[in-house]
């Protein structure tokens, strides 16, 4: 099932022809962290499991799952931080559900939201290829029983 790059124009205009019928895992933390890794792999199963699934169905349960972990953490860092400005970026940040759900939380915590255009908003795997390709041409190559270190500097 390709859905394209997440939060892009495939689920986003799939979502709109769907219902939200499909419960999805919600992580909930004590502190900012959260993952998707949960409804990710969440998604994955259901699909594999009956690949006859709406997928309409599917993607605006994902999209309202995700959105909601992001609102309730960014809701919770606002509290925290009394901070009254929020950046979205990345391919999610140009999800039509995303973005209307942030303009009704800048309205409700009277704050501001700012996102990119729409054509600026990409995925970071560009960027992480384009630093792998100036590294490849100086040689710097890492051992191939590298682990994933999601701090690594770049």
């Amino acid at each position: 099932m390709d859905f394209g790059y997440p939060g892009g124009p495939k689920i986003d205009n799939l979502a709109k022809e769907g219902n939200e019928n499909i419960l999805l895992p919600i992580t909930h933390f004590d502190n900012l962290d959260f993952s998707f890794s949960g409804i990710k792999t969440a998604v994955i199963n259901l699909n594999h499991k009956n690949p006859n699934i709406n997928k309409a169905d599917l993607c605006l349960s994902f999209e309202k799952a995700v959105t909601e972990m992001l609102i309730n953490n960014v809701k919770k860092a606002i509290d925290e931080t009394g901070s009254k400005k929020i950046v979205l970026a990345g391919g999610v940040s140009r999800n039509s559900y995303i973005r209307a759900s942030f303009d009704k939380l800048a309205k409700e915590k009277k704050i501001e939201v700012y996102y990119p255009e729409g054509i600026l908003c990409t995925d970071n795997a560009a960027m992480i290829a384009s630093s792998g390709y100036y590294e490849f041409l100086k040689e710097n190559f890492a051992p191939l029983n590298l682990n994933a270190i999601p701090n690594l500097k770049l």
